[in-house]
């Protein structure tokens, strides 16, 4: 009787158990207001605070401590940049992210074997002008990432090109904001039609490196609205990011990931963002601020962040009501990824297909600054003799999380053999074995070289090699390589500025083969704007190849040989001097404190510093133009192996009136296809703001037009593409009076115009 007693007990008991199991809400199943409702106040923080980061090689102290229990948990995707908690009783699993912009990024998995593809840098994507193609770019990080198990990407970078010294500017898209965020938007569409979410970084105002977590940026409320959050406006309108990443830098004084007007009332309630904001890396100070703020999560995460948050709570500075918005946004999310869908992701994604399409976009945003005399595109019967480091090792794209752990690199000199040119082989072979014994004497890969990478220093070149190359070889090509990346900020003299080796070099080459009429072509491999003024005259040809990727050499190849016509257009000004530069003055910003004697520079951190945005909304292209400042090349500008013409501008109405529509046509005059990049501009009245004279509105890249075929190009201008933001008056508002449609092929070389009216002031909502 005792054990049957005690039997019907225990089964009472397990029936008890089971039931309470079943009552839990499960996340899929349940509304997720009841998810949230059974979720303890710990595992709510945990929501909110990721699971930490851990670097090999990096000093045990130096990073703030992770939660030892989640150290035990083995990481779904080794080397992925994060990962946010799952809570398995409510069947909410932990998501992986990862960088970057220019593919998937295994960052501190330096001794694994999976590689992704290495697209080409932001502003070369960008150089293309072309959406479509950007959509398809994006698809190939997409599907890499949702194959090797990734929920969400931590690109695209779209921050301004404030100035060229700019460390991370690679990563980025342009000097003006539409373009920017026009760009962004189409790569993240690319990215989320694999049903991988994207992160746009680093919002906001986030423009230099130097003391990049300490740097207070004072800027007016105009040049925010205008330049510095325009770009992300179009963008999250576009691509409807899954998560938004704010910046670490502060804006008038407090950190963006701290500010609520700007995560809340800009970012949520004015523009219509749905997902969840996060945190750069360690960025921020003040945890229960951040997520009062509205910065749902915060990461990489550590235990100090979870108990400030919970310390908020107690002393009343954060409400739990506060903290279960946040965790409803991250829920949101985590409903659509494909770990939550358990997608059976293959670690085996088509790189074969991707790399084509690499090297195939690669080219498209090639720009061709200099032709002179039609020197390109070279006869494949041509000898070359190739100069430079970077023509045996090329630049394929910036440094830090931007960076990609490649299978392989197409150098320019193995792209051109490939192309079948005749190479000058004791050239060759002199650089490559200068700079294979350079790389033998570095360190094996670690976390502190993707911040501080070793360059190899040019070679020094004699003389008596270039003038007898100049003997045997038909065309010379000097390629002029330069890096940056996260971390830290370019410098004027040996970087924007040739080097004084780099000059003696150029200006022999240039002696010798002209000398003997024969042509000498510069291949610029930069992530970033360098001076070309007080050089160019010794080139007959410049190729702006940027950091093209992992098929770079094959890339350039292509564009040299005339297999692909370029078509890429400047999407940021080449200057006269770096002492044009609107910022220059101001630029990175200034020290609030002394550094500490013989302390190095840590990119984690820093002293306090400000910079002043004294330019306001004449950036780039819009001081340049507004200010008649000469220009080495100008915003919008690129060469072709053929020519276009424009003709026949029309306006839909004399009058403006909720929108306006522009058609004009254009025709390759030239005796090769090509494609034409038709950019239209708006000077607009500005009797009660100063304005820049003109702002790119709209754009758009033809077909690929044969020999006198032509092509119709329709542009449709709203309200908001008149309207200045007033600050008086905290809106949007576009003056009355008389309004210039400017179309051309770049901002200065304006092929037609026409105007049009409005009639009254005009308020937008």
């Amino acid at each position: 009787m005792k054990k049957v007693f005690i039997l019907i007990c225990f089964c009472g008991f397990n029936l008890i158990v089971s039931a309470q199991t079943k009552a839990l809400p499960q996340l899929g199943k349940s509304p997720i207001k009841d998810v949230i409702g059974a979720l303890t106040l710990d595992e709510k923080v945990k929501i909110c605070v990721g699971m930490g980061f851990h670097i090999d090689g990096v000093p045990a102290g130096m990073l703030p401590p992770s939660d030892p229990e989640d150290d035990k948990i083995p990481a779904k995707v080794k080397g992925a940049s994060g990962r946010l908690h799952g809570i398995e009783r409510l069947n909410i699993p932990s998501l992986t992210v990862t960088d970057g912009p220019a593919g998937v990024n295994f960052l501190t998995d330096f001794s694994g074997t999976r590689t992704a593809t290495a697209i080409p840098n932001g502003t070369l994507i960008a150089s293309s002008w072309d959406t479509a193609l950007q959509r398809k770019v994006g698809g190939i990080i997409g599907i890499e990432a949702k194959e090797y198990g990734i929920d969400i990407i931590l690109a695209p970078a779209l921050n301004i090109h404030r100035n060229p010294l700019g460390g991370r500017n690679f990563e980025y898209y342009s000097e003006d904001p539409l373009l920017s965020g026009s760009t962004a938007a189409a790569m993240a569409n690319g990215i989320q039609s694999k049903n991988v979410g994207v992160s746009f970084k680093h919002f906001a105002a986030n423009n230099s490196e130097s003391n990049r977590m300490t740097l207070n940026t004072i800027v007016s409320e105009r040049a925010l609205r205008e330049i510095y959050l325009r770009n992300f406006e179009y963008a999250v309108k576009k691509g409807n990011p899954w998560t938004v990443m704010s910046s670490y830098n502060l804006i008038n004084g407090t950190y963006t990931s701290e500010t609520y007007g700007l995560l809340t009332t800009i970012l949520r309630k004015e523009w219509g963002f749905k997902g969840f904001v996060m945190s750069d890396w360690f960025g921020g100070k003040e945890a229960g601020a951040q997520i009062k703020a509205g910065n749902d999560l915060l990461m990489p995460g550590n235990l100090q962040q979870r108990d400030a948050i919970k310390k908020a709570i107690a002393d009343g500075k954060l409400s739990v009501e506060q903290l279960d918005l946040c965790v409803r946004r991250i829920l949101r999310i985590v409903l659509r990824s494909n770990t939550f869908k358990k997608y059976p992701y293959s670690n085996n994604p088509p790189l074969k297909q991707n790399a084509a399409l690499s090297r195939k976009a690669a080219t498209e945003g090639m720009v061709l600054l200099k032709n002179e005399g039609n020197t390109l595109p070279l006869s494949k019967s041509s000898s070359l003799a190739l100069f430079g480091n970077a023509s045996y090792d090329i630049i394929a794209g910036g440094t830090g999380s931007g960076d990609v752990k490649r299978a392989y690199t197409i150098s320019f000199v193995d792209g051109a053999k490939n192309a079948g040119y005749k190479l000058n082989e004791s050239i060759a072979s002199t650089y490559q074995e200068y700079i294979k014994a350079d790389k033998a004497k570095q360190p094996a890969p670690s976390m502190m070289s993707l911040f501080m990478p070793h360059l190899t220093k040019e070679m020094a070149v004699e003389s008596e090699l270039i003038t007898k190359s100049a003997e045997t070889s038909d065309v010379v090509i000097l390629t002029i390589g330069r890096n940056a990346g996260e971390g830290a900020d370019r410098k004027v003299e040996n970087d924007f500025n040739l080097s004084e080796a780099e000059m003696t070099t150029l200006k022999t080459i240039s002696s010798a083969y002209h000398a003997k009429n024969k042509k000498v072509v510069v291949v610029i491999n930069a992530g970033g704007v360098i001076e070309v003024a007080s050089w160019r005259d010794y080139a007959d040809a410049i190729l702006l190849a940027w950091q093209p990727g992992m098929e770079g050499g094959n890339a350039i190849a292509d564009v040299i040989s005339g297999a692909v016509n370029p078509s890429g257009k400047l999407t940021t000004t080449f200057p006269m001097s770096y002492d044009d530069v609107p910022s220059a003055k101001t630029f990175p910003g200034k020290e609030l404190q002394a550094r500490p004697a013989g302390v190095p520079i840590n990119p984690m951190s820093g002293v306090p510093s400000e910079i002043s945005y004294d330019d306001d909304v004449f950036v780039g292209y819009r001081h340049y133009a507004t200010n008649n400042v000469k220009t080495a090349y100008e915003f919008g500008y690129g060469l072709s192996y053929t020519t276009f013409s424009y003709s026949d501008l029309k306006l839909s109405a004399p009058n403006f009136d909720k929108s306006i529509t522009a058609t004009v046509t254009v025709k390759n005059t030239g005796k090769v296809a090509g494609k034409e990049i038709v950019e239209l501009y708006l000077s607009a009245p500005a009797k009660n703001l100063q304005k820049p004279s003109e702002e790119l509105k709209s754009y758009a890249k033809t077909n690929l037009l044969k020999p006198n075929q032509s092509q119709t190009i329709t542009f449709k201008l709203h309200a908001s593409d008149l309207a200045s933001w007033n600050t008086k008056s905290g809106g949007w508002v576009a003056e009355a009076g008389t309004y210039t449609v400017k179309v051309g092929a770049s901002s200065l070389n304006i092929k037609q115009t026409k105007e049009f009216k409005l009639g009254a002031e005009l308020k937008l909502k």
